[in-house]
This record gives C-alpha cells, structure tokens and sequence, in this order.
C-alpha cells in the first residue's frame, strides 16, 4: 500500500473520530445532567434560607444564590413511600397504589410498568445512580435497578424499621436493615454513623466516572428520619443539638457534591435539585426538624406537613438569587425535566406539569390550577387554589397540648375531628389560624367543583368515591 493511501486512510479514520468526538461533547452539552437531593422528614425551617437561625447550612444558602429558592414547593404526599413515588413518577402517589409508609417485606411495591425518572432519561442515553433510601418496595422486582437505575447502594426503606426501633416488640418486629451495593445485601446495619458519609463519596464518585457523558444522581438521604445519626466531624457542632448536627452533615454532603460538578468543569450543565419528601415528625421532639411559621408536620395535609425547602441552580438557564411564590409540587419535576432534556413523557397518564418556565422566569404563574393533598388510603384532605387553601372533614394527628417525645423517644399524637370546611388565605395568614370559609363563599364553591372533578379521577375514600382513574401497585405475585 502507498504512503499516499495510507495517509487518505489516516485522515479519513481522524475526521470520522473527530466527528464522533464533536457529536459526543454536543450530547453531553445538550443534556444537562440532573441531581435530586431528597432528605427525610427535614422540615421548611431546617435551612438558614429558610428561615433556621441556630444550624448552619452554608452550602445550601450559597445553592440559593447561585440558583432559585422556592417559597411554596411541597411534597406530593406527607408520608415516606407515597412522596417517593410521585417525585418519579410525576404522578399523585394514589393514582399509581402507592399509599403510607411500604413496611419490610411489602406484597406491594412501585409498579414496574410506571415509568421513573431514572428510566425516562436512560432512553436518552443519561447514566442514572440512586445513592440513599428507596423506600418503594423491597421485594426484588420493585428495587431500583428494575426501575432503570444503573446503580444503587442503600437501605429499602426507613432507617428507623430494625430491631433498635424503641417500640421494638410492643408495636414492631423489625428484622435486620440491609445494606444494598446493587442487587446485593453487602451488610446488616447496627450503627448509621457513617452512612451520610459513604452515600456522598457513592455521589462524589459516580460524577467523577460519568463527568464525559449525562449523568441522574438521585441522592435520597435517610437522615433526619429517626434515629438520628451523624459522624463525628459534626457531633456537637450546632445549636440545636443532635438534629442539627445531622443537618449541617446534610449540608456538608450538598457541598461535597457541588465541588465535585465545579472541579469537573460541569457546574453550567448541571440541575441541582434540594428538597425533603415531607415535613417534621413532631412527635420526636427535639430529635424532630422545625416547619415554622407553618402548622402541624409530618402525617398532615397542613402547611407544615407538605411544604418543603427547595432550591434549584442550573445557571446556564436559571438567574442567580431568585425567589418564587409561585406554588409548585412534587409530580410537576418529572415534566419540568422532560422539558429540559427534550425527553419523552410516560405514555401512562401522569399527574404532573412542566413547571420550567416558572423556573426559568418566563412566566410567573404555577403550571396547576390546583394541587389535590390526599393521605392515607386516597383521602382527600385539603386542596391548593391560588392562594387558599381549603380543608374538607377528616380527622388529623397533632403534638399540639401534649408531652413531646425526647433523645429518641415518641411522645403521643391525639386525633383531631375537623367537623366543618375551613378555609385559609396562605398570603394573609401562612400559619392557618383564621378560618374565612364562611365569608368566602364562592371560592369555597370553586375550590369544591374542583375536588369533585378529581374525586371523580382518583376517588376519595373519605365519600366513599372510587376513582376511573387509579392504576394498581405492583404485586409480588405477579
């Protein structure tokens, strides 16, 4: 062969290399890579931004001035599985059979013909890791790598199901918790010191080895739930005792990540995502997070048991220091990613809307006309209109008047019947004090025909309603 053949050859193997090389960096440059930091049971004051004055949290306060801090953002559900449900799948978590707290050894799990998050973006060629609690069924069909996560290390459910729960024996009968490197139980867990620790160096080095191509790191953080865990560069170091240490771990662990995307050279191509899949479990006590100025907690439909911290930075399309009111929820993330990415939406129906344009400032109105607040087995509790938000009857749990728990131990809810409609103006009065039902008659009457226009889609067991549109969990037996 000639030299001058070989070099034709030579150059057209480097052109066609190079184009490769070219089509991969606009891939990757077009494909914004995506993490979803998700802390457990943190409440809306938990976060200086927020409003916490005695526990540091530096790293999420400069994420707020790198990026946008959103005022009105709530969990889907204020309940561990269900909340986990609907940020991947875009879906109210009754639509999709997915109800409570999914307790060890559950029949049912998150149906694997739901599309996640984690699936949705490995059609579009995304690396996809979940590093924390799942917490959507531990039977082997329902764990994160069927549900198109490439990788995962953590525990399947909440940290507080092992045999060192306090009322191990008189309520519970917890067996050991797992540890899972993948499909595999790599360790029985009796001490959670080091568990913030070893999720964020998975993260740390999950974007070191995906830095070349687009990347979903879901980083579900076990903590603050009970029992409070933290390693021994934070024990003592804030000013409100053990469940602040564990908080400025958690903010530790957020930096940790973000120095990572910026010493990668990704920090313009990267959606940061913080928020917590419900409020305070006030019945801990001092081992619970703080939801002021908002009323009651976790296990509720008010204020405090739905409305979470969130903050989100992606500068190439989000403006620095920014500050939303708008409301937004949980199921809305999946779409508003869709968008971003240019993925395909499920084919199933989906609860959600593209928030992005609020995101991203072009428009400062919600994606919803309203947002449904459901729990237990598909009760319609309250809903979101604008700024009110009305309560149907329904019996709730509060701490109010009683003797909170403490170091570890639950003190006793009491069970409140709401008798009557009640109805709040959240712009006027946030922490649901003065009921204006009866002297705002006609959005009282709006806000119902739009209940009974989701009663009709998803039901509501509190009338009694089945809905036509409700799909079924997954089974073990199917």
């Amino acid at each position: 062969m000639s030299s001058k053949v070989i070099y034709i050859l030579f150059l057209t193997l480097f052109f066609c290399q190079n184009s490769k090389s070219q089509e991969s960096i606009k891939q990757h440059f077009s494909s914004p890579n995506i993490i979803l930091i998700f802390t457990d049971d943190q409440g809306y004051n938990d976060v200086g931004v927020f409003g916490a004055e005695d526990i540091s949290t530096p790293n999420l306060d400069q994420m707020a001035k790198d990026g946008a801090k959103l005022t009105n953002f709530y969990a889907a559900q204020a309940v561990c599985s269900a909340s986990r449900a609907a940020i991947l799948t875009g879906c109210y978590p009754n639509r999709i059979g997915i109800h409570n707290a999914l307790m060890p050894n559950s029949k049912v799990g998150l149906n694997p013909k739901e599309t996640t998050l984690a699936e949705m973006l490995k059609k579009k060629g995304y690396a996809t890791a979940i590093f924390g609690k799942w917490h959507l069924g531990d039977a082997e069909k329902f764990m994160p790598t069927k549900q198109g996560f490439d990788e995962y290390f953590g525990i399947p459910y909440s940290n507080d199901m092992w045999p060192l729960h306090p009322q191990q024996g008189p309520v519970f009968d917890f067996g050991p918790l797992p540890l899972y490197e993948n499909e595999k139980v790599i360790d029985t867990l009796t001490d959670q010191t080091n568990l913030t620790t070893l999720i964020t160096q998975h993260s740390v080095d999950f974007i070191e080895r995906n830095k070349d191509n687009p990347f979903f790191l879901y980083v579900p953080h076990p903590q603050p739930h009970v029992p409070l865990f933290v390693s021994d560069k934070f024990k003592g170091k804030s000013n409100r005792g053990l469940y602040g240490d564990v908080i400025m771990e958690l903010d530790w662990s957020v930096g940790e990540i973000i120095k990572s995307v910026e010493k990668n050279g990704l920090t313009e191509n990267t959606i940061i995502i913080f928020t917590s899949d419900n409020g305070p479990w006030l019945a801990y006590g001092n081992h619970s997070g703080s939801a002021l100025p908002f009323r009651e907690g976790k296990g509720t439909a008010w204020e405090g048991g739905q409305r979470e911290p969130f903050i989100i930075k992606y500068p190439k399309e989000i403006e620095r220091g920014i500050v939303i009111d708008a409301p937004l929820m949980a199921i809305d993330i999946l779409p508003s990613l869709a968008e971003v990415t240019n993925s395909k939406l499920p084919e199933e129906i989906i609860d959600g809307k593209s928030g992005w344009s609020l995101l991203t400032g072009k428009t400062t109105e919600s994606p919803q006309e309203a947002y449904f607040f459901y729990y237990r087995v598909n009760e319609l509790f309250a809903v979101r209109y604008g700024k009110w938000k009305l309560y149907f009857p329904h019996t709730y749990r509060t701490m109010d008047g009683q003797e909170p728990g403490k170091d570890g131990l639950p003190g006793d809810y009491k069970m409140v019947d709401l008798q009557y409609i009640e109805l709040y103006d959240l712009d006027s009065d946030e922490s649901e004090t003065t009921n204006v039902a009866t002297s705002n008659p006609k959005v009282v009457a709006k806000i119902q025909k739009l209940a009974n226009g989701m009663r009709t889609r998803l039901g509501d067991s509190l009338q009694e309603i089945e809905g036509l549109e409700n799909r079924a969990p997954g089974s073990e037996g199917q």
